[in-house]
C-alpha cells in the first residue's frame, strides 16, 4: 500500500477570523463584541489581552482601544496567533484510490477536520498538501479531497475522502439515509434495507467480560454541557437521538478482564461506540472519558476555569475531553456502493496487532 504525508512544522501559521459588522451589532464597542459573540473563544479579560496585543484590526487598521464603538460595515480581523499544536501522525496509507474518492487509513492521533488546538495537524491538511503537490506535477487540475464523516481523534482506520463535489454530495447521503433508518433490522424490510447503503464495522477492546455472544444497543446519544467542550459532550441520554450499534464478540480474555470485540453500527453519532460500550458496563479499554453508563469519568457543567492560556484563551481544562486518546479502537471495514459507478467498494484497514484474534495474529506470524 502507498503511504503520503509531509512532516508537520514546529508551528502553524496561525489563523485569521473576519467579521462584518451588521446594523445588529452596530453601536456595540469591540470589547463587547467580541467578549459576548465568542466567549466559548477566551473570557473578558482574554479578549483585553488581545485588543491590546493589536491582533484585532478594523478595516485593516490595528486597534489598541477596546471601547472603539462600531458600525455597520465595518470589516474585523483577529489574527490567532501562531502555537505549536500537540504531537500527532502525519503519514496516511492509501486504502483505495481513483478519480472520484480516497480511502485512507488514519492513524490514532490525528484528528480528521480542524478544530481546538489543532488547526493544521488534521487528516485535511495532509490532503490538501498532497493535492497541491500532485498539481504543480500535472499539467491538469487535481481535484481537492475532503472526508465525507469522521472519526474520533483516538480512533484509527478507513475514512472516506471525496475529490469531486458529486461524490461527496452521494457518500455524505449514504451516511444519512443509514442514519435515517437507525434501529430497523436488515432483513426486515427490503425497501429499507436499500436505503442502508454503507456497512460499516469497527474493532474495539472492551474491559470486562462480556458474556453473550451478541449484543443489541439501542441508546440514544444527546448532549449535556460540558466544561472544555463548547458545543456540548454527547453522553448517553433518554432525550437524545436515536443510535443503533450490533456488538459481536470474537475472544474473552478471562485473565485480562477484556473482551476482543466487532462493532456494526446503522446510525453514526460522535463516540457513539465509546459511548454505547460504557453504557452496557464495557467501556473501551483505555478511554479517559466515558465511564459505565455512557457517562463523563469527570462530571461537573458548573465547575469551569478562567485562567487564561499565553495567547488569552482559555486554558485547555484539566478534565478528560472527546479528543484525547488511548483506547484501541479501529474502523475495520467498509461497503458501499461507488458513488458514480454504483459498483460495490469493500474496503478493509490491516487491524493493529492488539485488535486481532489469536488465529489471525497466528496467521500473519506463519505467513
Amino acid at each position: 500500500m502507498k503511504s503520503f504525508g509531509e512532516p508537520w512544522p514546529e508551528f502553524n501559521d496561525g489563523l485569521h477570523y473576519r467579521d462584518l459588522i451588521r446594523s445588529s451589532d452596530s453601536g456595540l464597542t469591540l470589547i463587547e463584541f467580541y467578549s459576548k459573540k465568542y466567549e466559548n473563544s477566551a473570557p473578558f479579560l482574554g479578549w483585553l489581552q488581545r485588543i491590546h496585543n493589536k491582533q484585532i484590526t478594523i478595516d485593516g487598521n490595528a486597534v489598541t482601544d477596546p471601547d472603539t464603538i462600531l458600525r455597520e460595515g465595518m470589516e474585523l480581523i483577529y489574527y490567532r496567533l501562531p502555537w505549536q499544536e500537540p504531537d500527532a501522525p502525519h503519514l496516511l496509507e492509501i486504502l483505495c484510490e481513483d478519480d472520484d474518492l480516497i480511502a485512507v487509513n488514519k492513524p490514532s492521533g490525528l484528528q480528521v477536520l480542524p478544530g481546538g488546538l489543532f488547526q493544521q495537524r488534521t487528516v485535511l491538511t495532509q490532503l490538501q498538501w498532497r493535492s497541491r503537490k500532485l498539481t504543480s506535477s500535472s499539467a491538469c487540475q487535481e481535484p481537492h479531497p475532503v472526508p465525507v464523516h469522521r472519526l474520533g481523534r483516538g480512533t484509527s482506520g478507513i475514512l472516506l475522502c471525496a475529490k469531486t463535489k458529486l461524490a461527496k454530495s452521494r457518500l455524505a447521503a449514504y451516511f444519512a439515509d443509514g442514519t435515517s433508518v437507525v434501529g430497523v433490522s436488515r432483513d426486515s424490510n427490503s425497501e429499507l434495507n436499500t436505503m442502508r447503503k454503507i456497512t460499516k464495522i469497527y474493532r474495539a477492546l472492551a474491559r470486562g467480560v462480556i458474556n453473550e455472544d451478541e449484543v443489541t444497543v439501542e441508546q440514544p446519544i444527546g448532549q449535556v454541557r460540558y466544561p472544555g467542550v463548547a458545543k456540548g459532550l454527547y453522553v448517553a441520554s433518554p432525550s437524545g437521538k436515536p443510535s443503533f450499534s450490533r456488538v459481536d464478540v470474537l475472544e474473552r480474555n478471562m485473565h485480562s478482564n477484556c473482551s476482543l470485540i466487532q462493532v456494526e453500527i446503522q446510525s453514526g453519532r460522535p463516540h457513539q461506540i465509546r459511548i454505547h460500550l460504557s453504557f452496557i458496563g464495557h467501556p473501551l479499554i483505555g478511554d479517559p472519558l466515558y465511564v459505565a453508563g455512557g457517562q463523563p469519568k469527570c462530571f461537573d457543567p458548573d465547575v469551569t476555569d478562567e485562567s487564561l492560556a499565553h495567547d488569552g484563551g482559555y486554558q485547555r481544562p484539566g478534565n478528560p475531553v472527546p479528543g484525547d486518546c488511548g483506547y484501541h479502537l479501529h474502523a475495520h471495514r467498509s461497503v458501499f456502493p461507488h458513488p458514480i459507478t454504483n459498483e460495490v467498494v469493500d474496503i478493509t484497514a490491516s487491524l493493529p496487532s492488539i485488535l486481532r484474534t489469536q488465529e489471525e495474529s497466528k496467521a500473519i506470524t506463519q505467513g
